[in-house]
């Protein structure tokens, strides 16, 4: 059978370009006992996969071959009988229209009330890392004041519903006027700032009154310079992502934060979800159990087509997504 992927054509220069990624044809080779053939229906494109695009000794995306990522598919052939043709399963699959894959390292998803693909949003990674990074890391309590940049990304558009599920007033930071409105009228944010148009420091001190208990910060650079500065006494940030950094930008001119962290005893933790595994049922249980009941949205921006995975992934970069970033294949 012909297929389609999608690999990497030479190493990114700044932020990723088309002619990064070349669009090539091969054949899935015959099935071996305990694999399936996957239908990808969905692919997620994330941040953190432009790390892997530069040159490492390990984890590096190699050149000429298909990248890979998050995805939700059907088994479209089977020799397992546990994973029968018709079953929709998530994993880290190639980008590719057909792929051959072990049945060991597929996770078979419950679509009853749940649509698909939130299982790469809501109730996937980004869900995830975002549900423990504030529950578990920022440890919110009600009534305090969580600020959040990347606000109306995959995580940002998460973790802003679950704070003011929690009693927190709660801030956000995006770069356009109809995220700003989106994030507001749809989300709940009790305000939101512009960081393109708005004077930051200004308008952080008129939308938190009473200062900033927890930052969760899903963006790094000047803007998170800017909400630290504002922290109260014994308050905590948590670093998620620096998506302001990935493509080589904010170093030199980082602010020398570390006497304000000191003086104000300000906990700043960096995490990985994945700490996290053994939780991980329960979590999707509760937030699968909070989107049933129409308590929490699953945002998602949708580009139609296979050969739309590299767009989208650039797309990342320059702010094209509001909540998750997804191709439909």
């Amino acid at each position: 059978m012909e297929v389609r992927q999608i690999v990497l054509a030479k190493r990114p220069e700044g932020v990723p370009k088309e002619g990064d990624f070349r669009l090539e044809e091969t054949v899935l080779r015959p099935l071996q006992p305990g694999e399936v053939v996957l239908e990808p229906l969905f692919f997620s494109v994330d941040p953190y996969m432009r790390g892997r695009m530069n040159e490492s000794p390990s984890g590096a995306f190699a050149i000429g071959k298909a990248i890979s990522g998050a995805a939700v598919a059907r088994v479209a052939e089977s020799t397992d009988e546990t994973l029968p043709v018709g079953t929709i399963v998530s994993g880290h699959l190639p980008w590719a229209t057909r792929v051959i894959s072990n049945t060991r390292q597929l996770q078979q998803i419950d679509t009853g009330g749940i649509p698909a693909s939130a299982y790469l949003g809501l109730l996937g990674v980004p869900g995830l890392t975002g549900y423990f990074g504030l529950l578990h890391v920022g440890k919110i309590k009600a009534g305090e004041t969580v600020v959040i940049s990347g606000a109306a990304g995959a995580i940002g558009t998460i973790i802003g519903q679950i704070a003011k599920l929690k009693g927190c007033r709660v801030i956000g930071l995006a770069g356009s006027a109809d995220k700003v409105r989106l994030l507001k009228a749809e989300l709940g944010y009790d305000e939101v700032i512009n960081y393109k148009t708005d004077n930051i420091p200004e308008a952080l001190k008129t939308a938190c009154p009473k200062g900033i208990d927890v930052y969760f910060d899903n963006t790094g650079g000047e803007i998170s310079d800017r909400v630290i500065q504002q922290l109260n006494m014994f308050g905590r940030a948590v670093i998620c992502g620096q998506i302001a950094t990935y493509n080589g930008g904010h170093g030199k001119d980082a602010l020398d934060l570390l006497p304000f962290i000191l003086n104000r005893s300000i906990t700043v933790q960096g995490y990985h979800v994945p700490t996290y595994q053994e939780r991980f049922p329960d979590a999707i249980e509760e937030l699968s159990g909070w989107y049933k009941k129409g308590i929490i949205k699953n945002q998602e921006t949708v580009l139609e087509g296979f050969e739309q995975l590299p767009a989208a992934f650039i797309g990342l970069f320059s702010g094209k997504n509001t909540g998750k970033m997804l191709v439909r294949v």
